[in-house]
C-alpha cells in the first residue's frame, strides 16, 4: 500500500487510541515513519509496535509546551526531521452549559485549544526553516455547527478553525501547509452516549483515510462525510429562523442525549482530569 508518503515522517498526537491510533495505522500501511505521542507513554509504544515498518511511541502531554517540544526533539533525534504533524489529541464534556465542572472547561480548552496552539507555535517554525511542512488538525463538525450539550467543545473547535486561518495566512508562501479535518460523531470512547443527528456514525477509519488522503493532496479544509462542511456555509446565508429549523434537523441534542445516563461517566471521570484521548 506504500506509496506518496513512504518514507516521510509523521507525528500523531494522542495516537494510543480511537482516531489517533487508526490514523497512525493507515499512515504506516501508506508507507510512513509514525511516531506515536500520547500521555499514555505504554499505549503509544504499543500502539507504534503493532505498527509495519519504522514506527515508535513516545511520552506526550500536549498540555505541556516542554513535554511537546521534547516530544519533537525525539521525532527530531531518531528520523532527521518531521514532515507532518497530525494534532489529533482531544477531550469533551458533554451535558448542560450551567452543569459542566470548571475543571472540565480548563481540560477542553488547554487540550483542544492550546495544545493545537502549541503544535503549529512549536513545529511550523521547524518547517518553515526547512521550506517545506504539513500541519494537520484533526478538530470537528463542530468547529462549525454548535451542539447543544457541547458548548464548549464547539468554542474550542471554532478557536481552532479560526486560528488555523490565521497561522494558514501567515505561512504562506513559507511551504508549509495547514489542513482542518472536521468529522461527525466518531464511534470512539470520547463520543460515548452521544447522538449524531442527520448524520450516520462514522469510524474512526473513516477519519483516518480522510487524514492520509489530506496528506497526499493537500487542501485547508476537510469534511467527514464530504457534504457536513459546505452545508453548514451554505445555511449561513439563510434567515436565521430557518437556520435554526435546519440545524434542529441535522444538529443532534447531546443534552437530550445523555439525560439519564451513565454512559460517559468513566470516560470524562478519567480523561477530563488527567488523559489526553482522541
Amino acid at each position: 500500500m506504500a506509496g506518496r508518503l513512504a518514507g516521510r515522517v509523521v507525528a500523531v498526537t494522542g495516537g494510543a487510541h480511537g482516531i489517533g491510533r487508526e490514523t497512525a495505522r493507515r499512515l504506516a500501511l501508506a508507507g510512513a515513519r509514525v511516531a506515536v505521542g500520547d500521555r499514555d507513554a505504554d499505549g503509544a509504544r504499543a500502539a507504534a509496535a503493532e505498527l509495519p515498518d519504522d514506527a515508535a511511541g513516545f511520552v506526550l502531554d500536549v498540555t505541556d509546551s516542554a513535554s511537546f517540544a521534547a516530544f519533537l526533539d525525539a521525532v527530531e533525534e531518531r528520523w532527521g526531521r518531521i514532515d507532518v504533524l497530525v494534532n489529533n489529541a482531544g477531550v469533551m464534556w458533554v451535558g448542560g452549559f450551567a452543569d459542566e465542572p470548571e475543571s472540565a472547561t480548563a481540560r477542553q480548552l488547554d487540550v483542544n485549544l492550546h495544545g493545537v496552539i502549541r503544535g503549529v507555535k512549536l513545529a511550523a517554525p521547524r518547517m518553515r526553516e526547512r521550506g517545506r511542512g504539513h500541519i494537520v488538525t484533526i478538530a470537528s463538525a463542530a468547529s462549525k455547527l454548535s451542539p447543544p450539550g457541547e458548548a464548549t467543545y464547539a468554542a474550542t473547535k471554532h478557536g481552532v478553525y479560526g486560528y488555523l486561518k490565521g497561522v494558514r495566512a501567515e505561512l504562506r508562501g513559507t511551504g508549509v501547509r495547514l489542513s482542518v479535518v472536521m468529522p461527525g460523531v466518531v464511534d470512539t470512547e470520547l463520543a460515548a452516549g452521544t447522538a449524531t443527528g442527520a448524520v450516520g456514525l462514522l469510524k474512526p477509519a473513516d477519519v483516518a483515510r480522510a487524514v492520509v488522503a489530506v496528506i497526499e493532496r493537500p487542501r485547508f479544509q476537510v469534511s467527514v462525510p464530504g457534504h457536513v462542511g459546505p452545508l453548514a456555509d451554505w445555511a449561513d446565508v439563510l434567515p436565521q429562523r430557518a437556520r435554526d429549523l435546519l440545524f434542529r434537523f441535522l444538529v443532534p441534542d447531546q443534552v437530550r442525549a445523555v439525560s439519564g445516563t451513565s454512559a460517559r461517566r468513566a470516560y470524562e471521570s478519567r480523561n477530563l482530569t488527567g488523559g489526553d484521548d482522541d
